[in-house]
């Protein structure tokens, strides 16, 4: 049996990137049990073991043969546990800690994965109005939104990733967006998740820390809550928000600051991107009605779920991450019951790896590319019906 004082105490933070999940990581290291380093990343790697660049000399799909091999004679799951404990094991050791806060954007790609390893860990799920985001992705990666509304723009950035080209950061973005936030949705029935709303924990951060403080284990008086000090652990490393080193303390001015940066189109987007159904659903009905005032119009949830097949679909043929499935319905974001069960500073995925056209078999590409230009005239059909349903 596991004696859990033999292993390192674990937390996961997930969130979407440009959520807010730096900070409030941030504001949880002031505690001197806990440790939050910027986005280890590290559950993504290991759910890829095995998986290496299409150009390593070794041949890639030799290794990704040989370690499914070597790993279907073992369990895995014990394995990468045990090499993820000594990992936050040995970070905790030096720094004297005693909580580890794994806090890494894009976990909502390998949420199956982390509940294998990590059943009993707790999980603080930040969320965040997705039109603030959509804003911050815009101002701070300089994402398109407006090309949002342009499937063919998306379809194209898919088929790169398909054909195992770099592509710009909008494909990962929009992603996150219309598959992650209904992933994470989810996770809020899981029993050991703890949900916060970044604009609670803007307008009253010492509230909000001090109740999370309190749920992992923790004395809530020995922190200093609503301070951003200390920050000399996020100026050596290359992740997480940047603009937190600029901060003396936390405020709600970013709260509102969407309804200027966005453009009506670019609302248009998000709210197709992400649909009417799940805005209520995460408690943003007074977002919406500002959008619906300024224009925005309710292209219904066809239009949404052609989105996520259109993003499901490239995902899928990429194998997710080692085949991983992003299957999210309508009926698990749209008015249902949650199920029970990456601020970094490079947004795009690395779509190098042995999940290209060598993983997908090169007779196959042109296949998968005749699927998603498929999917995209799906899409495109469902924007133009839904365009004639308003003018009737």
């Amino acid at each position: 049996m596991r004696n859990p004082k033999a292993f390192p105490e674990v937390c996961f933070l997930l969130g979407l990137p440009r959520s807010g999940t730096t900070l409030l990581a941030h504001l949880l290291q002031q505690h001197p049990d806990i440790l939050a380093p910027p986005e280890p990343w590290l559950l993504l790697a290991l759910e890829a073991m095995g998986t290496v660049d299409h150009r390593h000399p070794a041949g890639s799909s030799l290794i990704r043969a040989a370690t499914s091999e070597f790993f279907g004679r073992t369990d895995q799951s014990s394995v990468h546990r045990a090499f993820a404990d000594a990992a936050y094991g040995q970070y905790l050791a030096a720094a004297s800690k005693r909580i580890f806060i794994d806090k890494t954007p894009r976990y909502w790609m390998v949420l199956g994965f982390l509940e294998a390893l990590y059943p009993e860990a707790p999980r603080i799920l930040l969320i965040r109005n997705p039109y603030a985001i959509a804003a911050s992705l815009k101002s701070t990666w300089g994402i398109p939104l407006h090309s949002a509304s342009c499937p063919s723009a998306i379809g194209a950035c898919l088929a790169d990733l398909v054909r195992g080209q770099p592509t710009p950061a909008i494909a990962s973005s929009l992603a996150d967006l219309v598959l992650g936030l209904p992933a994470l949705a989810e996770q809020r029935g899981h029993p050991q998740t703890q949900v916060v709303h970044y604009e609670r924990l803007a307008a009253g951060p010492d509230e909000e820390i001090q109740r999370l403080i309190a749920s992992l284990g923790c004395d809530p008086a020995a922190i200093e809550s609503g301070a951003t000090e200390k920050t000399d652990y996020l100026q050596s490393g290359s992740f997480g928000d940047r603009n937190i080193l600029e901060r003396t303390a936390v405020g709600s001015r970013s709260i509102q600051a969407w309804q200027t940066a966005l453009s009506v189109e670019e609302m248009q987007a998000v709210t197709d991107l992400v649909g009417p159904e799940l805005l209520l659903d995460l408690g943003y009905e007074e977002e919406l009605q500002y959008a619906r005032k300024a224009g925005v119009l309710d292209r219904g949830r066809a239009v949404t779920e052609r989105y996520r097949r259109l993003f499901r679909t490239g995902w899928n043929m990429l194998g997710g991450t080692r085949g991983t499935s992003f299957d999210i319905s309508a009926q698990s974001v749209a008015g249902a019951a949650p199920k029970q069960a990456e601020e970094s500073s490079s947004p795009a995925l690395d779509p190098s790896g042995a999940d290209g056209p060598e993983h997908t078999g090169k007779s196959n590409v042109e296949e998968n590319l005749k699927l998603v230009n498929s999917v995209v005239r799906d899409l495109e059909q469902a924007l133009a019906a839904s365009k004639v349903d308003q003018r009737s």
